[in-house]
């Protein structure tokens, strides 16, 4: 569904909606610039609202990407021990859609 947001079949907030996601923008120190989690059945993604334009909006589809490719479901003791690979595989699957989007 995420390449369906990618191709602009679907609207962000649309996206958002079908998700049950919300974004929000905090103050996180200078190497984060966000993360997803689960709260009370809702997809929380915080946002570093101290990053440029551009990268919330590379963080925002990273954070969704984790969100297609179930990571948020994970039992975080588990997901602990595995983070790195999760960014890594977060950051194939969005260069994965981008290349098929530029293909088509």
């Amino acid at each position: 569904m995420l390449i369906d947001l990618l191709n602009g079949e679907l609207e962000q907030q649309e996206y958002l909606i079908i998700n049950n996601v919300r974004i929000i923008y905090k103050k996180l120190p200078k190497k984060i610039y966000g993360f997803i989690h689960r709260y009370r059945n809702i997809n929380l993604i915080v946002i570093n609202w101290n990053i440029s334009k551009e990268k919330k909006q590379k963080t925002i589809l990273h954070e969704l990407a984790h969100l297609e490719l179930h990571h948020v479901d994970k039992n975080e003791e588990l997901f602990a021990f595995s983070i790195e690979n999760a960014e890594d595989e977060a950051d194939r699957y969005i260069n994965y859609l981008l290349e098929n989007i530029n293909n088509d």
